[in-house]
């Protein structure tokens, strides 16, 4: 039980949100199947282009899948047209799906707590064909890096 709730444990990915990273297949007959590192959450180890799990900000009783976009003391600019920047303050990410237009994220519901974090996701498991590593995205263009934390320092 330890290990499942500080270690590593699994889920599935349900949804379009993170396309084409998780559930690239558009008729949705196979859900992702993914190793999720809880021990990251436990040490803080977070960097931006990378997928988490967070308990949503809007509904505790569901678990969203997302990118990491920007960090505490970033700017990010949101993706609605018109929308001012934000500063990502102290203790709060930004988290965006990988497919803009079917996704509930940041965009929405605005910076997110790192508190909410349960798990980075690392591994696709299945199905087997895309077994390996989840690739990191590199940093978007609409983030300017702060300097509030040492996070990612070879972005800078």
């Amino acid at each position: 039980m330890f290990f499942a709730d500080h270690g590593f444990s699994y889920g599935t990915v349900h949804g379009r949100s993170m396309q084409p990273t998780f559930n690239p297949d558009s008729n949705m007959l196979w859900k992702d199947r993914v190793l999720l590192n809880k021990w990251a959450v436990t040490n803080h180890q977070f960097s931006r282009g990378e997928v988490v799990t967070l308990t949503s900000p809007t509904d505790p009783k569901c678990v969203l899948t997302k990118r990491i976009i920007a960090l505490e003391g970033d700017t990010v600019q949101p993706l609605k047209r018109g929308s001012k920047p934000v500063n990502v303050p102290k203790g709060h990410c930004w988290v965006e799906g990988d497919e803009a237009f079917h996704s509930r994220d940041s965009n929405s519901f605005g910076t997110v707590p790192m508190g909410l974090i349960t798990a980075k996701v690392t591994y696709v498991l299945f199905p087997f064909s895309r077994f390996g590593p989840v690739d990191k995205r590199p940093l978007s263009k609409r983030v300017t890096v702060g300097f509030i934390s040492g996070h990612d320092e070879d972005y800078l």
